[in-house]
């Protein structure tokens, strides 16, 4: 478990991480999808990747954000920066910009300390790669406020890091794509994961075992694409899981043409990241589990201006409110493809989240079989928040597969 625990740290690390995607941004100041940050009316510098580096605005809260993707990607990063904008609306104390497109490694590393050296008081990064560059960083600018978004590392003065259980909606989400493959009596369904990270590993599986409670007869295939925005690489994954006989489609990629390839088939699928990801196809779009990052953006901002932020690993759970799933909010409609049997089961769960009875735990809970037949996790046993993230001290790391899924972890 160790030895696979490190490795699929060290992919993590080479390739890449939590951050993410884009859509089309329906008016604010957001970048466009060139890799440029938004104006500031005043000269900007450029990193060595020739990415402009804004000027802070005197008077402001001045924060940065840092994006893997573009903002137009229908996914992650446009989550995020609707998220930011949202926040400026929330606390107009404050004056945010963000880079998009930004790589991982020195890329990164060149942006962060040159918004870092610009002035900017809190830097927002947004990807799994950023989390080394952001932590050296970090440690040169001791007076700056760093958080990164899906990481792990911290320390005790001025770096955080930031996520949210994710699986709990993935586990709905899995409801859903079951009920709806048993009632076409065609139990097979596919994920689209973009690397070997505990992360992904984690939402594939609480996919799976969500979806054995409408559809114990249920499978799923799994298409490794590695990475996070790649167009072409996620509609020929889905594709290739249709022809494979596939009914629902659960991308965990950053863009929206997995929906849209279900669509031309006749079949089904469920976006990601976005609560607009839907709009590709409503009428074979499930639903889509989503982030509301701006409950935490301005809840770490209005601590920041207050003088109470201490740096922390901040995980959200459902009753934080920082996460969605499409067509069961409040006052809202399932989509039309969702069988009607499971909807007051899924509103159901969901209610049990936000009341905090049933939690990213019960998701993981006892006895856990993988897809080998193996005993992973015995009755009577307990997750831990190190287990699910794969970090040092899991028993149950992160490194397998749920008993149902077809498929393997690529081993470097």
């Amino acid at each position: 478990m160790r030895t696979a625990l490190v490795l699929s740290l060290a992919l993590a690390t080479l390739l890449g991480g939590c951050g993410r995607r884009p859509a089309q941004e329906a008016g604010g100041s957001a970048p466009a999808a060139t890799g440029a940050a938004p104006a500031t009316g005043a000269p900007a510098q450029k990193s060595k990747a020739a990415h402009q580096i804004p000027t802070v605005l005197a008077g402001k809260l001045n924060v940065a954000f840092v994006y893997v993707g573009p903002v137009g990607d229908g996914g992650w990063t446009y989550a995020h920066n609707q998220a930011r904008l949202k926040l400026e609306k929330a606390v107009p104390e404050v004056h945010t910009v963000a880079l998009e497109s930004v790589a991982e490694g020195a890329d990164a590393e060149s942006v962060i300390r040159a918004l870092a050296r610009k002035g900017f008081e809190l830097i927002v990064t947004t990807s799994f790669g950023f989390m080394d560059p952001t932590e050296t960083v970090a440690g040169e600018f001791p007076k700056v406020k760093f958080v990164h978004v899906s990481g792990f590392k911290k320390n005790a003065t001025n770096f955080g890091n930031a996520f949210g259980a994710m699986e709990s909606m993935k586990y709905l989400a899995g409801m859903i794509a079951g009920a709806r493959a048993k009632a076409d009596g065609s139990p097979k369904l596919g994920y689209i994961a973009p690397f070997p990270i505990p992360e992904v590993i984690r939402l594939g599986n609480a996919l799976m075992l969500g979806a054995k409670q409408t559809c114990p007869e249920c499978t799923m295939e799994i298409r490794w694409v590695n990475s996070w925005f790649d167009p072409g690489k996620e509609q020929e994954a889905a594709e290739s899981m249709l022809n494979a006989g596939v009914d629902v489609v659960v991308t965990g990629a950053d863009t929206t043409g997995p929906i849209v390839v279900a669509g031309k088939r006749g079949r089904w699928a469920i976006g990601y990241d976005s609560d607009n990801a839907c709009e590709a196809d409503k009428a074979h779009c499930l639903t889509t589990p989503y982030w509301n990052w701006e409950v935490y953006y301005v809840d770490l901002v209005r601590q920041i201006r207050a003088g109470s932020w201490k740096p922390s690993a901040w995980y959200g759970d459902v009753d934080s409110g920082v996460l969605g799933l499409y067509g069961f909010e409040e006052g809202r409609t399932p989509g039309p493809g969702v069988p009607a049997a499971v909807v007051p089961l899924v509103r159901q769960k969901l209610a049990d989240m936000k009341a905090g009875k049933f939690t990213r735990f019960d998701v993981f809970a006892a006895p856990l079989k993988d897809n080998k037949g193996n005993v992973v996790l015995p009755a009577g046993k307990k997750m831990t928040q190190e287990d699910l993230e794969g970090r040092e001290g899991c028993a149950v790391c992160m490194s397998w597969l749920a008993e149902g899924i077809v498929g393997e972890i690529p081993r470097k």
